[in-house]
């Protein structure tokens, strides 16, 4: 008896390790083909909204570099895409659209997807907002996040390069942790 215990113990521990080594290579492998401008659209993916409006740190990260990449790609156009949770008093649409014009990137660069409420509506709405022969997008998110967005996007026929947003060091390991687990979810559920 006491052998089949420490059996079952040591294949759990061989199961957990094989996992964490496998999503630390999916999480490190994501942001590529790192994004060269040659795409039209942009998709920038949302993250949560401070209940006074204001974007959380991640997606602060996140609105800088699709601030800083739509000033050096001025012929791209962007879906801010992410619905409104239950604490969020606006969409993350609303609050990427809200930034990126203060910023002062011009309003019909910008459309709103505000339904979405995980990564593969994020992409599934937008896409469906873009012209009907787009194959082609760059994915704006966090670095953490850029390997469950490529096998979405891949799942949607839908050729993808990114730029990565470096991931805020006080959520770093909470989001890390997350997306171990919602990269199996998007393995076995997502379609």
């Amino acid at each position: 008896m006491r052998k089949w215990i420490i059996t079952i113990i040591a294949a759990i521990m061989a199961i957990g390790v094989a996992f964490i080594v496998w999503s630390n290579y999916m999480i490190n492998q994501g942001a590529n083909p790192i994004a060269d401008g040659s795409n039209e659209y942009a998709i920038l993916l949302g993250a949560k909204v401070e209940k006074n409006g204001e974007p959380s740190l991640t997606l602060l990260y996140r609105l800088q570099e699709a601030e800083r990449y739509l000033k050096e790609n001025p012929h791209v156009t962007i879906v801010v895409s992410g619905g409104r949770g239950g604490s969020e008093p606006i969409s993350e649409a609303e609050a990427m659209y809200n930034y990126l014009v203060e910023a002062g990137i011009e309003e019909d660069r910008i459309i709103q997807e505000d339904k979405a409420t995980s990564t593969y509506e994020n992409l599934l709405y937008s896409i469906k907002l873009l012209p009907d022969d787009t194959k082609s997008v760059t994915i704006i998110t966090s670095d953490f996040h850029c390997a469950r967005a490529k096998m979405l996007a891949k799942k949607l026929d839908l050729e993808a390069d990114f730029v990565e947003a470096k991931t805020p060091k006080i959520v770093e390991q909470k989001l890390r942790f997350r997306e171990r687990l919602a990269l199996v979810k998007s393995v076995v559920f997502d379609n």
